[in-house]
């Protein structure tokens, strides 16, 4: 399929009652469809994609689109969105320790590269901490410096390890065994459809 039959599928995926904070509806997608106005109907997909939880088949379709447009940073987030609707969503109120205090000296890119480790109160049988890892999406801003603070998105490598969070818990990310920055869980969604056995 190519970029415009993509995003006219993701439409149809969409539910005509769906409106943004700002009355965007798919009707706004389907007019600048037929102006070839590709990237900002990829946009307000997006948009609308956070109204109510949509299927994992919604996100893949516009990822297609944001890859054969060449977007590599939509392309990003329609497979991490993918990745919720399965799985979950998880979002947390993420604080970096200063460089100073820590090891990590540079900024930490938003975009879901990072895969750091998480003390979420699981226990090694010795008693020390057992780490779980997950992705790392920075909200609302490409990069988070050191001591800096944001919203963040996790993908946990094992959503099953994850189940037991609950909002308000307190987490503690690492990238080695120094604490490198605390987190508050803020969200906690279950998936858009069930996960695969």
């Amino acid at each position: 399929m190519d970029v415009s039959q993509l995003l006219e599928a993701a439409a149809l995926l969409t539910p005509e009652e769906n409106a943004t904070a700002n009355d965007i509806t798919v009707d706004d997608v389907w007019e600048y469809l037929t102006h070839d106005e590709w990237e900002v109907a990829l946009g307000l997909l997006e948009e609308l994609g956070d109204v109510q939880p949509l299927p994992p088949g919604f996100w893949e379709t516009l990822a297609a689109a944001a890859e054969q447009m060449q977007l590599e940073t939509s392309a990003a987030w329609c497979h991490w969105r993918c990745y919720e609707a399965r799985n979950g969503v998880i979002r947390a109120d993420l604080t970096l320790r200063p460089a100073a205090e820590a090891r990590r000296q540079t900024p930490i890119t938003g975009a879901g590269v990072l895969r750091p480790m998480w003390d979420i109160g699981h226990r090694a049988p010795s008693g020390e901490p057992a780490l779980d890892i997950a992705r790392l999406w920075v909200e609302c801003t490409p990069f988070l410096e050191p001591g800096g603070r944001a919203p963040v998105r996790l993908a946990p490598l094992d959503a099953s390890q994850w189940r037991h969070l609950r909002q308000g818990q307190v987490i503690t990310m690492h990238e080695d065994r120094s604490v490198a920055g605390t987190a508050v869980v803020l969200e906690l969604r279950r998936p858009a459809t069930p996960p695969a056995p």
